[in-house]
């Protein structure tokens, strides 16, 4: 057991309880209807928060084999989300079961005998290859094209690029052994980054990034809270191999991706006419609305890490 953890959870959780009594008080203020709505919206991110810390306190405690089940199941119920909201036909089944039960599993599993090499090519290139292959065996050639790449490209966004954030765990990094804190790292940069994007967008923010997107993200908001974050990146340098300013880096790089990865996922919504991808967590859509900036920053900075600090 890694001392940090311990300090790291007690003043997360001490944040969190004042947190969520200012929370409470400003439920019990705040009287105009747009006023509790942005507060009702603080406070199930807040709750999301208490979540969070528990099940990796939960994970933490029990290793890494509870860790990487669930990432699976997350990236399962993931996948399971894109899949719903885009429409297949029964000639995609084929392929749909095999990203389910063969590539889905088999991606944490080489993730948990720490084979690097297959876990970074197996779904990008024999998945890529593969599901085409079990698709067209069908004979079905209506809108083949876009039937394959929907699913090639859930699996690689739902599983592929979600599994990046476990990953970290099997890096050698010379003179640090506590992988898992810099997965805290990682998730907490990406969680804190859209609560105070939220939090300084309410505040300040003025000008849309991309309104037909997300009308909800302003330039204010990415900045304000972006370098909020990255501050606090640079803070919690203490359990990671980083110096300060290479944690603010880590922390930038992240909160960029984050932020992107959330407008796309955005867009890929808007173009089916839906707000969420699901129902799973109250008041903030389903597992990939809260995935959605994982999954594009968790590859960068696994590679990044990887790159630069790994032997």
């Amino acid at each position: 057991m890694d001392d940090r953890f311990f300090y790291l959870f007690a003043g997360v959780g001490g944040i969190l309880t004042l947190a969520s009594l200012i929370g409470f008080i400003l439920s019990r203020r705040v009287a105009s209807e747009n006023g509790r709505e942005t507060v009702r919206n603080l406070n199930e991110r807040i709750r999301a928060w208490w979540v969070m810390v528990i099940i990796f306190a939960i994970a933490f405690t029990f290793g890494e084999m509870v860790t990487l089940v669930l990432f699976a199941l997350t990236s399962f119920y993931c996948l399971r989300e894109f899949i719903s909201l885009t429409p297949t036909r029964a000639e995609d089944n084929p392929p749909l079961v095999f990203a389910f039960y063969i590539f889905l599993p088999l991606q944490y599993y080489w993730i948990g005998i720490e084979w690097q090499a297959v876990f970074s090519i197996a779904i990008p290139v024999y998945a890529f290859l593969a599901l085409p292959i079990l698709a067209v065996m069908k004979g079905e050639t209506e809108d083949f094209l876009l039937r394959t790449a929907k699913i090639q490209w859930a699996l690689m966004l739902t599983v592929y690029c979600v599994s990046h954030a476990p990953a970290l765990l099997i890096l050698d990094i010379p003179d640090y052994e506590s992988n898992f804190l810099l997965l805290f790292f990682l998730v907490a940069i990406v969680q804190l980054s859209d609560v105070l994007q939220y939090v300084f967008g309410k505040l300040f923010g003025r000008t849309k990034v991309a309104p037909r997107v997300s009308p909800a993200k302003t330039w204010e908001g990415l900045i304000g809270g972006g370098a909020a974050a990255t501050a606090i990146g640079a803070a919690l340098f203490w359990i990671t191999p980083f110096t300060p300013l290479e944690a603010a880096g880590m922390s930038a790089a992240i909160v960029a991706a984050g932020f992107l990865g959330g407008l796309v996922l955005s867009a890929v919504k808007r173009s089916l006419g839906a707000k969420d991808w699901g129902t799973m967590i109250e008041g903030h859509g389903g597992a990939l609305d809260r995935m959605d900036s994982v999954s594009f920053a968790a590859p960068l900075f696994f590679h990044l890490v990887n790159y630069f600090y790994t032997v």
